[in-house]
């Protein structure tokens, strides 16, 4: 007997006690940009015990406007925006060629907290690309001398064959180049800030860019 989805669904709960602490939110103390406010929640989702809270939605759109979405890794964030890296000839890559703009999605439910971001992409040099590549894992590099991200693949055999390989080069030369491999900036253009409320009474505080510089912040309703 199959699963019944729409009963499964209504049995579960957002933010249970036993798994969330709701903490409060007072926007008035919030700082004057967004970056260190990040800076503030990132940390605290750490010692909350979220798994993996530098991962994160990024939503990229093709030539025609379709949007596509997909969850990837949080490489860094600092006054020029925030970075995520991948091929430029996988999907997001192409999408990012076309439509150089992009949005990202963090969700930390221990605190019940969202953190989304717009604005435009732009390419580092592949300097940049290389050196953070090869300052992450050896697990991170042979993924990446893989290659063939996004391309349809003929087996599972196909796969394994080729990871061997690069697992194989990965060892043997920790600074092996991948030329597809591009390092990517969002500049935020928005920046907004979810705290979830227990009463539903949920803080939404929205930065939005003014200028080069500057940066002003209203609260959203829930």
């Amino acid at each position: 007997m199959g699963t019944d989805l729409h009963a499964l669904l209504r049995s579960l709960r957002v933010w249970a006690p036993e798994a969330t602490t709701l903490p409060p939110f007072d926007p008035a103390t919030a700082p004057a940009e967004p970056l260190p406010l990040f800076t503030e929640w990132f940390a605290e989702a750490v010692a909350a015990g979220q798994p993996e809270p530098h991962t994160m939605s990024l939503a990229t759109s093709d030539e025609a406007g379709h949007p596509d979405v997909r969850t990837v890794m949080l490489h860094g964030a600092d006054t020029t925006g925030w970075t995520f890296a991948t091929h430029v000839t996988s999907r997001k890559g192409h999408h990012l060629a076309a439509r150089p703009y992009a949005a990202l999605g963090f969700y930390w439910p221990a605190l019940g907290r969202q953190v989304r971001v717009r604005g435009p992409v732009t390419a580092a040099p592949a300097r940049e690309g290389q050196a953070d590549l090869h300052a992450r894992s050896t697990g991170a590099l042979a993924a990446a001398l893989t290659g063939r991200q996004s391309e349809v693949l003929g087996s599972l055999e196909e796969l394994a064959e080729a990871s061997e390989t690069a697992w194989t080069e990965a060892r043997s030369r920790p600074d092996a180049p991948v030329p597809t491999w591009t390092l990517y900036h969002l500049a935020p253009q928005e920046v907004e800030f979810f705290q979830g409320d227990a009463r539903r009474r949920h803080v939404r505080l929205a930065y939005r860019r003014t200028g080069t510089q500057g940066w002003t912040s209203t609260l959203l309703w829930p």
